[in-house]
């Protein structure tokens, strides 16, 4: 739920911001000098991409939540029953020794988005985020086309 408030008022934030910076756009691109015009294309630019990325990030996040209830309801999510560090965070080499299974079961069934969601959580308990949502992503994939 905290990750829910987050994004939202990070979001109300953006909207905000975008909606100042475009006032400022404006008016650096009509008083006609170049360097002006310049900054306020970028004032322009650079939100939009902002905007994106952030965009971007909210679908993955909602995608992601719902196919851990669509796992949760068929009773198919791992049990986190690894050992915790004082951070909170998984015992990186309990995650590891289990990670080969959740390869494996990869292996065995590669167009399965199940197979892959929880590698995602395998990859993620042990500690590279980036395979962890690339594996996250194409489970989203692999529902998506299954739907």
């Amino acid at each position: 739920m905290k990750g829910r408030i987050a994004a939202l008022s990070m979001a109300v934030l953006l909207a905000l911001y975008l909606v100042l910076v475009a006032d400022r756009a404006v008016r650096l691109v009509a008083t006609g000098v170049p360097v002006a015009i310049g900054l306020g294309v970028a004032l322009i630019v650079f939100p939009l991409i902002a905007a994106w990325a952030l965009m971007r990030e909210l679908l993955f996040g909602i995608r992601t939540e719902r196919l851990v209830k669509d796992l949760a309801a068929e009773h198919a999510l791992p049990e986190d029953d690894l050992p915790r560090r004082p951070s909170g965070r998984p015992d990186r080499k309990a995650a590891d020794a289990e990670f080969d299974r959740y390869r494996a079961e990869v292996d065995a069934a590669p167009e399965s988005w199940r197979a892959w969601f929880r590698l995602g959580l395998a990859y993620d308990a042990s500690g590279d985020r980036r395979r962890a949502r690339a594996a996250l992503r194409r489970a989203i994939a692999l529902n998506r086309q299954a739907a």
